[in-house]
């Protein structure tokens, strides 16, 4: 039989160290106390209990000497043990927050704080803290002075010691730490997770966007997802477009001036970005900043917002610019010119633009209207207007011809456009300025009716490979028209596939009739061009009813689309390709960038369309950058 007080020693401490919990044995108090029994002088009962209550006097009086008492627990030495008793107060005694920080010494928010990490498994115990002081790690003189360094960068220890591990150099965030204190660094302030480059859910946020000093970056090499926009890099310079916008004058800030601003607008029409809103997607691409000569491209919202501070005379005189240094490189013919109206579409609920009709929709509905004239050899857009309203629209084709006539003297090309495009005075005031024109009458249900009775008809033939009724009937005569002074030239077409007569006007009297015909068929390559804008550059994505913005953005749809048929004139066999299937099959696709002594190299891995690509002459085009201080450029293609 044990007492009370044994049981009370053996089940609080089953086993200290190597201690025994076996009852300490006297043989010679426990013989004298059965001898007593034993002759009477004490009952043999009382002798046991007797024996008993010695032995676990003995018991306590041993293991107060030789354990420790309950103060190893209360008041824990180490940092570890402390955190582990307060923990099991928290967890286990269920103590409010308030007394277990009073107990041990911490403030109430580390209290909850613990409770936090150990409830989310950011605690671990299961490892042993090692006892008494650890040997420091000794750091060299060139280490600390490295480490030093990045600190006055604003780097904290945790990013230096990052660094150090990619560099091979393995120490602990304390070791950093008691670097920087010796040296005499203070602590760095807390910072937000915005600050330290994460969203609260841990997204990285990019860069901010700033001017690249080319020369004095070191030699690198990265990864680039639209490494494929370097490949107009040698167009931009054939047009000399760095000239253009200094000419132009856009505006620009302190951190990112106007021709980096310009030219991440264009490299995002050249992948065909279709918002804003997807700017996202390349905010982390350093390939694409570099082709504007930054670090990375602009935020959305520098970049949504650019357009507002744009004036009708920036775009105007970017147009200029523009067409200007074109021109110098023989891209327009400037022989026939298609003109066409094409409405962008607004839905949103607030929209103040007025109602145009668009064709595409066949219906009136509220947008943006704009105007393109084409090249018609060369299927080049050559001028753009969207700050037009319905009530100037008549007026536009005299605008685009004072714009011509400042481009281009002393040339007069024949304007193509539908019979809705402008008024009959108008068509008399380009008649009275010698400009000749090819467009349609507005027929009406008499002058249907009354080509029965009309002779001698006869057929023609209209020279177009591709063309599916290349044999129409033409009636030919002259008529005058309403406020338009003078007569005019008059082809009636039947048999061109169409249910209803064409009845064609022009001031052309000399042109042959096949030929007159074959130029008003090639206007449709105007409104291919538009669809193809609307396609690939998105040009339907309106997402602002202001116009000037809308504006902005067409004429960036114009520099682009120049830029992809220059590159395709150099693609033996795709000449003719529209933008979508060029960026397809060459353009879309990451590659290398490798920058080394004001040298880039962009080496594009293996694809099927890559010997079209080695068999460009590259050689004969520009090979440096202007804007970035004329660096080299290479083009590499596996």
């Amino acid at each position: 039989m044990q007492l009370p007080l044994f049981k009370s020693i053996s089940s609080a401490a089953p086993n200290i160290g190597s201690l025994p919990l076996e009852p300490i044995r006297c043989p010679k108090i426990v013989t004298l106390a059965y001898s007593m029994g034993q002759r009477g002088f004490l009952h043999t009962e009382i002798a046991r209990h007797f024996i008993f209550l010695y032995l676990d006097i003995i018991n306590v009086i041993f293991y107060k000497l030789c354990m420790r008492d309950e103060s190893f627990f209360l008041r824990p030495v180490h940092e570890w043990q402390r955190r582990y008793e307060a923990l099991r107060a928290s967890f286990v005694e269920r103590l409010p927050a308030r007394i277990v920080a009073e107990r041990f010494g911490y403030s109430l928010a580390y209290i909850h704080l613990l409770r936090h990490l150990f409830t989310h498994q950011k605690i671990d115990f299961s490892e042993p803290v090692p006892e008494g002081k650890t040997a420091r790690r000794r750091l060299d003189t060139a280490l600390k002075a490295k480490i030093c360094n990045w600190r006055e960068h604003r780097l904290s220890a945790g990013e230096i010691t990052a660094l150090l591990s990619e560099e091979g150099v393995e120490v602990s965030v304390r070791t950093v730490e008691r670097v920087l204190a010796e040296e005499g660094y203070p602590k760095l302030p807390r910072r937000s997770r915005l600050k330290l480059g994460l969203t609260v859910k841990g997204a990285q946020v990019p860069a901010v966007a700033e001017k690249l000093p080319l020369a004095e970056m070191p030699k690198s090499s990265w990864e680039s997802e639209a490494a494929g926009v370097l490949l107009f890099a040698p167009f931009i310079d054939q047009l000399n477009l760095p000239q253009v916008m200094q000419e132009a004058g856009l505006p620009g800030t302190k951190a990112i001036p106007a021709l980096s601003y310009f030219l991440s607008f264009l490299a995002l029409k050249l992948i065909g970005t279709e918002r804003y809103a997807h700017l996202t997607e390349h905010a982390f691409d350093p390939g694409l900043g570099l082709f504007a000569g930054l670090n990375v491209l602009p935020t959305c919202t520098a970049m949504s917002t650019y357009a507002y501070s744009l004036d009708a005379v920036h775009l105007l005189r970017l147009q200029q610019s523009f067409v200007k240094q074109a021109a110098r490189l023989g891209l327009y013919d400037a022989d026939l010119i298609n003109l066409d109206f094409h409405t962008i579409p607004h839905f949103g609920e607030q929209s103040v633009l007025e109602n145009h009709w668009a064709g595409s929709r066949n219906k009136a509905m509220k947008g943006a209207l704009t105007l393109f004239a084409q090249d018609a050899s060369s299927k080049l857009i050559l001028y753009t207007a969207a700050d037009i309203k319905r009530d100037e629209a008549n007026e536009q084709v005299l605008s685009f011809l004072s714009f011509w006539k400042k481009q281009q003297r002393g040339l007069k090309p024949t304007f193509v456009f539908d019979s809705k495009f402008t008024s009959y005075a108008n068509l008399s005031e380009l008649n009275q300025q010698g400009v000749q024109f090819i467009t349609l009458r507005r027929r009406g249900k008499t002058m249907v009716e009354g080509i029965e009775a009309l002779s001698p008809w006869k057929r023609i033939h209209i020279p177009h490979g591709k063309r599916k009724y290349p044999n129409p009937i033409i009636h030919e005569s002259l008529i005058t028209l309403p406020d338009y002074q003078g007569q005019l030239r008059q082809v009636i077409l039947r048999g061109n596939g169409r249910e209803k007569p064409a009845f064609l006007i022009s001031n052309d009297f000399a042109a042959p009739t096949e030929l007159l015909v074959g130029n008003y068929a090639r206007r449709w390559r105007v409104e291919n061009v538009i669809a193809e804008a609307v396609k690939f550059f998105n040009l339907n994505a309106l997402s602002s009813p202001i116009l000037m913005k809308v504006h902005f953005d067409v004429v960036m749809t114009m520099i682009a689309d120049t830029l992809y048929s220059l590159l395709a004139r150099k693609l033996r066999g795709f000449e003719n390709c529209d933008a979508s299937k060029v960026y397809r099959l060459f353009v879309r696709g990451k590659a290398r960038v490798s920058l080394s002594s004001q040298k880039l190299t962009v080496t594009f891995p293996r694809r099927a369309h890559n010997p079209i690509l080695r068999s460009v002459p590259w050689h004969q085009l520009p090979q440096s950058l202007s804007w970035l201080n004329g660096a080299g450029l290479e083009l590499r293609f596996k």
